[in-house]
């Protein structure tokens, strides 16, 4: 055997050792009971928003480029509203025209009270009159219809004030409908996030519901992974776990248990696990404390892969103590490698 064969035998029997020895370091502390910790494959993700046109329309503006950073909140497009102001021109006209309708008809009350009260005067003149038999029953007849007509008519005046007044209603709402298609023309962020994708530009016609922008939320930054249906059992809702990314492979993340799927799923093709796959699987996500990612919001990205570990509950209920390896460094802050080396995450996983 050549010394340059040996040489490089020797080299790989080294990297062999010291790959060994970094996981046992640090994904297999010393004192790990066999049965009190599970772990699975994943990587950090997050949700991703689609940001819409709720009506259909022109695209005037959009704020943000792909990578920007925004807050809930900011203004990330407008859409044109030349036509929605036209609209709501005559809206107000149409309010303004509606209140001096009812004007109108308030006056007309006014006139018909009076008409009443004179009808009514008149009546009981002439009822008086015709006790002392100075007019004859004919007129007196006459002056109580003048009166039930007057009574009428006041009563006819107050149904129509009313319908204007319903009509002032009916160009209010309309006025306030266009006055809300003008507001959600201007579309925010809904979430803080990363704008991911920019899907229209300025100039586009786009229908109803048409897609402007992807966000990365960051409000939810989390990992999925999956256990066989044996670990997965014991693991509870609220427990604490541990995030080791490939990149920091010695600093362990403190995290929770979000979920537990309740059923079991087979295991997905991109599911890769350190035992043989079992063909059923379950889907737990860990999620970060949303104050460590806001203390580094502008640098976090998703897309980093590494590993999840969660302790099991025993028969007793109770769990073993996280090993020195797995004991978080940083707890209040994501620490800097993993904010900058993560790549941009392209898809969801559901």
């Amino acid at each position: 055997m050549s010394r340059r064969v040996s040489i490089m035998l020797v080299a790989t029997v080294l990297a062999g050792l010291l790959g060994f020895a970094l996981w046992k370091v640090f994904l297999a502390p010393s004192g790990l009971p066999p049965d009190g910790f599970a772990r699975g494959n994943g990587r950090i993700e997050a949700d991703l928003v689609d940001v819409s046109t709720r009506l259909a329309g022109r695209v005037a503006k959009v704020a943000v480029q792909e990578g920007d950073l925004v807050a809930e909140g900011d203004v990330l497009a407008v859409m044109d509203t030349a036509e929605l102001k036209a609209q709501l021109a005559r809206a107000q006209a149409a309010v303004a025209s509606a209140q001096a309708a009812v004007a109108v008809a308030n006056a007309g009350v006014t006139k018909a009270e009076a008409s009443l009260a004179l009808a009514q005067s008149e009546q009981a003149r002439a009822e008086t009159l015709s006790e002392r038999d100075v007019i004859s029953r004919d007129s007196l007849d006459i002056r109580r219809t003048e009166a039930q007509v007057a009574e009428a008519g006041l009563i006819a005046s107050k149904a129509e004030a009313r319908a204007k007044e319903r009509a002032v209603d009916a160009e209010i709402a309309n006025q306030q409908e266009i006055e809300a298609r003008i507001a959600d023309s201007t579309l925010y962020a809904p979430v803080p996030g990363r704008v991911l994708y920019r899907l229209a530009q300025p100039g586009e016609v786009l229908g109803s519901g048409g897609k402007v922008l992807t966000l990365v939320s960051l409000g939810n930054v989390y990992m999925e992974f999956f256990l066989s249906a044996g670990p997965a059992t014991r693991v509870q809702m609220g427990d604490e776990a541990r995030i080791v990314v490939d990149v920091m492979p010695d600093v362990a993340i403190p995290a929770k248990i979000s979920f537990v799927a309740p059923q079991a799923q087979f295991t997905p093709k991109q599911v890769e696990t350190i035992a043989e796959r079992e063909s059923l699987m379950f889907r737990i996500r860990v999620r970060i404390p949303p104050q460590m990612i806001e203390a580094r919001l502008a640098q976090v990205k998703t897309g980093v892969r590494g590993v999840a570990w969660v302790r099991l509950v025993a028969p007793d209920g109770t769990m073993p103590d996280w090993p020195e390896g797995l004991t978080p460094k940083v707890v209040d802050v994501l620490p800097a490698p993993l904010a900058e080396a993560g790549e941009s995450r392209t898809g969801t996983d559901q």
